[in-house]
């Protein structure tokens, strides 16, 4: 009998639980080396389509008798035929990844970081699929939302099941690497929506101006205090939460550092990073605990499937925050820089309201790792 096929919560939930994952990517090899799924107990077999279909009797002597093989493509389509091959071929323990890296990438995990100090909750969603980190900071019946993606219905979802509303959208800075689901959200939802007016490059949209100093109270208890931190980008601005978390947005990660380039302005804005990460950020109390928009691999997440770390621990530990002459640190972050984001001036144009593609675009353009980090 065949089995059920794994939907992108089931294996979320597996990799945060460090349960072991075999699986079997079928995808072209260069899409495959470019981006796939991770996990601390993931182990990956890649063979194209055309191979497996070639010879699936080769391919089986390949894969582990001992674990469930989960097969996964594109789309969740090729896959089917991927799973049918092998089970002439003999496996009996295959299956497939529901909706392939498509349904991967659109997945959000909400996981709890902690309760604040007058009673609220702050959580942290996890797009595995595609590294990118969103918040909701809940208080007496009201919430928040930061960086949140374009999967919106997943926010809305969760207040309902809080039992709360969500008053309250904010953007750190113009995402030039995935789609912001912000200025939607807020329509859906009647709420208030902010953003940094220093990253207005032509928005097409009302927002309230999110400046340095700027207070949100959720729930009249739960303080968002907003901090500009420019240097990923010219707006880049960090929020305080309860005087206990640092949401910096793009600008620090736990193992890397923001990238200034991905507007064009490595070296008009590499000096705003390098005073925004040795300087502004030194003056804050340095037991707060950095909850970033990114993380570039799976070690970066702890073993209770959050990410985070405190901001002493960084300046200990990250080296991109402790290259002390400004000369090497402006090489560091201008010269040799990763690829940048697939099509992150067309992402950069939707966030701005300037374009709006079907959703089959949306997916399209947002294929692959993010890549936000020096």
């Amino acid at each position: 009998m065949a089995l059920q096929p794994l939907t992108a919560k089931q294996l979320a939930q597996k990799i945060l639980s460090n349960k072991e994952v075999f699986i079997l990517d079928i995808r072209k090899e260069e899409d495959f080396n470019d981006w796939a799924i991770e996990g601390e107990n993931v182990r990956s077999l890649n063979v194209p389509y055309k191979q497996l279909e070639n010879d699936p009797s080769s391919v089986k002597e390949q894969l582990p008798k001992d674990q469930t093989i989960y097969v996964v493509c594109a789309k969740g389509i090729s896959s089917q035929k991927g799973v049918e091959m092998l089970e002439e071929a003999g496996v009996t323990d295959v299956t497939y990844v529901e909706g392939g890296m498509t349904a991967w990438s659109e997945h959000l995990e909400p996981m709890k970081i902690g309760d604040l100090s007058g009673g609220g909750e702050l959580y942290q969603f996890l797009r595995l699929g595609k590294g990118c980190l969103s918040y909701m900071v809940i208080s007496n019946g009201e919430a928040a939302v930061v960086d949140a993606v374009r999967m919106t219905d997943t926010y809305k979802n969760f207040a309902d099941e809080k039992g709360v509303s969500i008053q309250y959208v904010l953007d750190t800075h113009l995402h030039a690497d995935h789609i912001s689901g912000g200025k939607t959200l807020a329509d859906q939802t009647e709420a208030d929506y902010y953003f940094p007016p220093k990253d207005d490059e032509g928005l097409t949209f009302n927002y309230n101006k999110l400046e340095d100093g700027t207070e949100i109270t959720v729930g009249d208890t739960a303080k968002i205090s907003a901090f500009y931190s420019p240097g990923h980008t010219i707006g880049s601005t960090s929020f305080i939460v309860d005087n206990q978390y640092l949401l910096t947005g793009d600008i620090l990660f736990l193992d890397s550092i923001g990238r200034p380039d991905l507007a064009g302005k490595a070296d008009d804005w590499v000096d705003d990073l390098r005073k925004t990460l040795y300087e502004r950020y030194q003056l804050l109390s340095q037991d707060l605990t950095v909850l970033p928009a990114h993380f570039g691999a799976m070690k970066e997440v702890n073993q209770n499937g959050t990410v985070q770390a405190k901001l002493a621990e960084l300046y200990e530990h990250n080296d991109r925050l402790n290259v002390e002459d400004d000369e090497e640190f402006r090489h560091l972050v201008t010269d040799g820089l990763p690829p940048q984001p697939n099509s992150h001036e067309e992402i950069r144009q939707i966030n701005m309201g300037q374009k709006d593609p079907d959703q089959e675009e949306k997916r399209e353009m947002e294929v692959g790792p993010n890549r936000c980090a020096v």
